[in-house]
């Protein structure tokens, strides 16, 4: 999950990137799947001060997840981030 992109250490550090897979096995409704994918975009725009650049990140959303609520979205998105150490600075702590 972790890919840097840097070469050359006196080019600048691409921002990070993330891409967002919701599948129709999720949701038939585009409705739904889109919802799904602004609730994760507004999650990330919140930890964007706290990311590492350089990263390329996919979040692919498993069944059952339509039901979720944003405060969820946000633990687990958050707890997941930390794990693979791409907040800056944060091991296992809690930044909400």
């Amino acid at each position: 999950m972790r890919v840097l992109l840097q070469a050359d250490p006196k080019q600048p550090t691409p921002p990070t990137q993330f891409g967002i897979s919701v599948s129709q096995k999720v949701s038939k409704k585009a409705v739904t799947r889109n919802r799904l994918k602004r609730q994760i975009k507004g999650v990330i725009r919140l930890f964007l001060p706290t990311i590492q650049p350089g990263f390329q990140v996919v979040i692919v959303v498993k069944r059952n997840t339509s039901e979720c609520k944003y405060e969820h979205f946000l633990r687990e998105l958050e707890e997941l981030l930390i794990k693979a150490e791409i907040i800056y600075g944060y091991k296992r702590e809690h930044i909400l």
